[in-house]
C-alpha cells in the first residue's frame, strides 16, 4: 500500500527481513521446541537465540524474557500475576488514569475480586505528577504499573521516579513498566529504570503482531494466568510460535539505536508540531518535550472520524487516539481534563524511522484543506 502512514502506534509495516525470518522458522527448524528429537532440538536452539538477541536489546538476562501473544497479553500477566502472587502482604495497587486499556481493564478486574486501585491522574498536558505517585504509595501497595510513553500523547512518564518511592516508602510492591512505544525507540533499560517487569511488544518495531514478552526481573515471583505444559517458566504454557518469536528478534536487531535515530526524529516532530500550530482551527493536545514519534491534536469543530476518512481519501493514515480504543472518546484526554469539543476531535499522528518530510506535509495540507471543507459541509 501506497501513501502517507502516519499511524506507527497502531502497528507498523513488517520488515522483509523480518517476515523472511518468520517464513525460514515455518519452513525449516519447525520443530516443538519442547520436542526431545533432533528437530526439537534444533527449534529449541533457534527459540534461545532470538531469546538472546531480544534480552540483550531490552538490556536484560534471557532468563529474564517470558514471550507473550502480545503487549496485551504481558500487562495481564505482569498485573494478575503479580497481585495473586502478593494479596498476602498487603492489597493496594497504583496505576495512572492514562495508562493502556490492557492495564486499566486489569486493573478494574483486581478492584472486582477486592483489591484497591488509586488511578493516579495527569495534569492538562499528560504530565503525571512524580509527587502524586509518592502520595498514592504506602506500605499496603502491592503493585505499581506506570507506562513509559503515553501511547496517545507521546509523553514520557516518571518511572524511575516511582521505583524510587517504592523504595523509600519501604513498599512490599513490584514495580510494573509498559515500555510498548518506547522499546527500541528510547534508551532505556529495566535495571535502569528499577522496574520488575517491563512489556515489549513486536508490531510496534516492525516485527509482527501476535507476539510480545515480558521481562521478569531475575528472583521475581509472579503467578501464571496459563496453565498447561509449562512453557516460559511455566508463565506462559503453551508451544511457542518460533516463526513470530524469531520475527521479533529479527526487527530488534535491525533496529537503530534510539540515539541514532532521535536527531531526525525530532526534527520531523518540530516541522510537523510547527506547521500543525499555523494552521487555524488546530489545538494541539501535549506539550513539545515527549518522545517525539507521537503528536496529538484537535482539528476543533470536526468530528476525528470525519476528519479521519477524509484524509484516508487523500491517502493519509492516522487515529483517532488508541487504535485499541476503536475510536471510543480517549480515556486519556479525558483524564487531562481537555474539554469534549477537543476529545471528540482529536487525532493521533504517530512517526517510524521511515517518515518521510513528505508525509508529515501531505497530512498538514489534508488537514488544512479538511478543516476548510468540512467546516463548510456543517
Amino acid at each position: 500500500m501506497g501513501g502517507h502512514y502516519l499511524d506507527n502506534s497502531a502497528t507498523t509495516p513488517v520488515l522483509p527481513e523480518a517476515a523472511q525470518e518468520a517464513l525460514r522458522l515455518m519452513t525449516q527448524d519447525w520443530g516443538n521446541p519442547s520436542s526431545l528429537h533432533t528437530l526439537g532440538f534444533l527449534a529449541k536452539k533457534e527459540l534461545d537465540t532470538a531469546r538472546l538477541t531480544l534480552a540483550k536489546r531490552l538490556g536484560a538476562g534471557p532468563e529474564e524474557l517470558v514471550f507473550t501473544g502480545g503487549g496485551t497479553e504481558a500487562n495481564n500477566l505482569a498485573l494478575l500475576g503479580t497481585a495473586a502472587a502478593r494479596k498476602r502482604l498487603g492489597n493496594k495497587i497504583v496505576t495512572t488514569a492514562v495508562e493502556h486499556d490492557s492495564v486499566l481493564n486489569a486493573a478494574k478486574e483486581l478492584e472486582a475480586q477486592g483489591f484497591q486501585v488509586e488511578y493516579v491522574r495527569p495534569d492538562s498536558a499528560g504530565h503525571v505528577d512524580p509527587e502524586a505517585l509518592w502520595e498514592a504509595i504506602d506500605g499496603n501497595t502491592i503493585l505499581v504499573s506506570v507506562m513509559l510513553v503515553n501511547n496517545e500523547t507521546g509523553v514520557v512518564l516518571p518511572v524511575a521516579e516511582a521505583a524510587r518511592a517504592i523504595r523509600r516508602k519501604k513498599a512490599p510492591a513490584l514495580l510494573h513498566t509498559d515500555c510498548v512505544q518506547a522499546f527500541c525507540k528510547l534508551d532505556f533499560t529495566p535495571q535502569k529504570l528499577g522496574a520488575d517487569l517491563c512489556t515489549v511488544s513486536a508490531h510496534k518495531i516492525h516485527g509482527p503482531k501476535g507476539v510480545g514478552a515480558l521481562y521478569v526481573k531475575k528472583g521475581t515471583r509472579i503467578l501464571p494466568r496459563v496453565f498447561g505444559g509449562g512453557q516460559e517458566r511455566g508463565l506462559r504454557s503453551g508451544t511457542e510460535s518460533l516463526p513470530l518469536i524469531g520475527a521479533f528478534a529479527k526487527a530488534a536487531e535491525l533496529a537503530p539505536r534510539p540515539g541514532e535515530v532521535l536527531p531526525r526524529m525530532e526534527e520531523l516532530h518540530h516541522m510537523l508540531w510547527e506547521r500543525l500550530r499555523a494552521i487555524p482551527g488546530v489545538a494541539l493536545n501535549t506539550s513539545p518535550e515527549g518522545l517525539p514519534y507521537i503528536v496529538n491534536f484537535s482539528a476543533l469543530g470536526v468530528r476525528a472520524e470525519t476528519m479521519l476518512h477524509f484524509l484516508a481519501q487523500r491517502d493519509v493514515y492516522v487515529s483517532a487516539g488508541s487504535a485499541c480504543g476503536k475510536a471510543a472518546p480517549s480515556h486519556v484526554l479525558a483524564a487531562m481534563g481537555l474539554p469534549k469539543e477537543r476529545i471528540s476531535s482529536a487525532l493521533r499522528v504517530s512517526l517510524s524511522r521511515f517518515t518521510a518530510g513528505e508525509d508529515v506535509l501531505a497530512l498538514c495540507e489534508g488537514v488544512r484543506t479538511g478543516l476548510a471543507t468540512l467546516a463548510k459541509e456543517r
